[in-house]
């Protein structure tokens, strides 16, 4: 996810310029930290406790809705950030990375969803 994320980042400040940062590397860095810390709790709960990742993801959401919303508030209403590139940055990478949670999490349960032979 990282790799990636700073890769199309890196790709979208060649192709746009300086002009689309810092707008666009926060908005990138939000998302991506969030996937990341979801990533890690996700896979280490899911090796002690199986049982224990919907609950887990339940309480991952509740606290991005919060800190998102805090997030943005700082960047646009603190920071003074274009809300544009910023928005925009923050909207792409947020979709793409959790899309990319979405199919980790699906390789990680695949074992589990498959019928039992009984």
């Amino acid at each position: 996810m990282a790799g990636s994320s700073v890769g199309s980042w890196l790709a979208v400040t060649a192709a746009g310029g300086a002009d689309l940062n810092p707008e666009v590397l926060l908005g990138m860095a939000g998302p991506l930290t969030s996937a990341s810390v979801t990533w890690i709790v996700l896979a280490r709960t899911h090796a002690s406790a199986p049982e224990r990742v919907t609950s887990a993801l339940m309480i991952g959401f509740v606290a991005k809705m919060v800190l998102f919303a805090v997030y943005v508030v700082v960047m646009i209403g603190v920071l003074g950030l274009r809300p544009v590139p910023f928005v925009a940055g923050f909207a792409t990478y947020f979709i793409v990375l959790h899309l990319m949670e979405a199919v980790f999490l699906r390789r990680l349960l695949a074992p589990e969803m498959r019928p039992s032979a009984s």
